[in-house]
This record gives structure tokens, sequence and C-alpha cells, in this order.
């Protein structure tokens, strides 16, 4: 498996490509996106689903398929085609992370989780039991596997539902090979009969909390579904990073300059952010800078992702593609 990104500097942006355009996905490759989801579920008509598959295996048969981390979106997971993608996917070498659309409760998740690793068949809960196979009086024995399971890919929760909310944090901390949870804004929309931004600021804020609660890192943002209007898109990036998320998916490459500008930190806060680590470096403990900001632990941490991340955008900008 490709190594997990280095949690101290997410990525910032995470573009989508239809698994069955080829041609798309390579384009997504060469896009500079921090991470590229082959998408198998909505960008896929029905009748193109196997044939999107099949060019994703073959894709991920390759250590390195590009310079970015490749993702994927199965099917829903209530649906015929999920347990056969994570069973296909899984193992690939080129695979970074599966994201799981439509999640509504940590069940989901670990049935997802037992797929990925050949546990349980498509029909059977990931935590069924055998119930009434073993004769009165005898002892019931479980039969090792013939080998080892294999590891769980990097998981990523999409809540695209009002009880994927409220399941937030359960979600988010449902397995171990769970590395972050975002929303899936339409699909709420929809359910919520919400008609403008304000009507989503509670599950945006549910879902920042939970993921920060369960360890993991901000969420980003879903997709601005208008490729065309890039100034309602930065107005919009800076509405979610006030928020807390951190970077958003997008739909189209001329998106991803717009986001990287919105979440890059500005000068301005890499000068502050630099002082506060000085200045906690000369005095330890909780201090008071001479502008009259008080600096604590939980500040100079912050402070620091800031500089990562600075410096992760300077390092990003000056690579060769």
């Amino acid at each position: 498996m490709r190594p997990l990104p280095d949690p101290g500097v997410p990525p910032l942006t995470w573009l989508y490509a239809p698994g069955d355009r080829p041609d798309l996905v390579a384009g997504a490759l060469v896009s500079g996106a921090g991470v590229i989801i082959v998408d198998l579920e909505d960008a896929v008509a029905p009748d193109r689903k196997d044939y999107a598959l099949g060019a994703t295996a073959e894709l991920l048969s390759d250590p390195a398929p590009g310079p970015a981390p490749v993702h994927v979106r199965v099917n829903a997971l209530d649906g015929p085609r999920a347990a056969a993608e994570l069973r296909t996917l899984a193992g690939l070498p080129g695979l970074a992370g599966l994201r799981l659309p439509k999640v509504h409760g940590p069940a989901d998740v670990l049935r997802a989780a037992a797929w990925a690793t050949g546990r349980a068949r498509p029909a059977e809960p990931a935590a069924a039991a055998a119930v009434g196979t073993t004769p009165p009086g005898a002892t019931a024995t479980r039969t090792p596997p013939a080998t080892a399971p294999a590891p769980v890919p990097a998981l990523y929760a999409l809540l695209e539902s009002a009880l994927g909310v409220e399941h937030a944090y359960a979600i988010a901390t449902a397995h171990p090979a769970v590395r972050g949870i975002a929303l899936g804004e339409a699909d709420l929309r929809a359910e919520l009969g919400v008609r403008d931004e304000a009507g989503l600021d509670w599950p945006r804020g549910r879902a920042v909390v939970a993921a920060r609660a369960a360890g993991l890192g901000p969420p980003p943002q879903s997709v601005h579904p208008d490729v065309r209007d890039l100034d309602g898109l930065a107005r919009s990036c800076a509405r979610g990073r006030a928020l807390g998320f951190l970077g958003r998916a997008a739909i189209h490459p001329r998106q991803l300059p717009v986001i990287e500008a919105a979440y890059r930190p500005t000068p301005e806060e890499t000068e502050a952010a630099a002082e506060i680590v000085r200045a906690a470096a000369a005095w330890p403990g909780a201090l008071a800078l001479t502008d009259g900001r008080f600096v604590d632990p939980a500040v100079v941490a912050g402070a620091r992702r800031v500089l990562a991340l600075a410096g992760h955008m300077t390092r990003r900008r000056t690579d060769p593609v």
C-alpha cells in the first residue's frame, strides 16, 4: 500500500474523475491535485460501471499510478456493487484509500472493512455470528483462516444523510482504518430541504467537531457544483475555512487554484505563526506576546500546523511537474 500522507500536512485539493473515462483520470493524475478520487458511483452510468471497475483495477495494479495518491469512491454500501468493488480494489498496490458513500452509521464502516479484507460475504453483516449451528452439548470450535486477512486500506466515510450526521463521531471512530470523514452535501441538502448555505452550518460544524474529537484531520469541504462560478467557489471556501474545514473536493481542474488560494496560509498568518513558535521556544509554557495575545500549548500547536502547511505549499509550487 502507498504510505498515508503526513497527517500534519493534509492535502488541500481532492479531485474527482469518472472511473469509466481513463482519459480524464490520466489528466487528473497530472493536474496538481493533492489527491485523485476515481469515482465509480455518481459519475458513472449504470451500464458503464463494470467497465469503470475494470479500468480502475488496471490503473491501480501499478504501485505508483501517478504523482498524487489515488482514492476510489465505490458505490453505495447498501447496493449490489460495493462488496465486489471493495474485494477487487482493496489489495491493489496503487490504492491509497477507499471512499465510502452514504455512510449512515458505524455498522456500514465495519461491513465495508470486512468486505475489503474478505472476512464477510456480501450478504453477511461484518460482525455476524453463527447461531444455531452447534449441536446441543457440543463445543463450538473456530476454524482458523488459511491465510491472515489482508490489512484494511485507509477508509474515508461520506456523511450524506441526517442519520449519518447524527452518527458522525461513531462513524469516525468505528474502525482504526478510518482516516477521515466528510459531508456529501448534495444528498444532504435534498433530504433536509435546505434552501441556502446557512442551513448547512450545523451539519458542517458537526462534521468538523466529530473529526477532531476522533483524532482525525479537519474534513475537506464538499464539492462546489458550478465549475464556472469561481467567485462563488472562493466565497464558499472562505466560509468553510472559517467553520474549520481544510481543503475541498473538486470536480474540475480549474477549481484547484481557487481552493488552494483560499486555504493556503497568507503571509500575515505565516509570520504570526512563526512569531508564536519563536516565542514558545524562548519561553516554554503559557505566555503573552508583546501585542497582548495570550499563547498556550494549543495555540502553539496550531501555529506549527500553519507553518507546516505553508512550507508544504511552497515546496509544491517549486517542485517540478
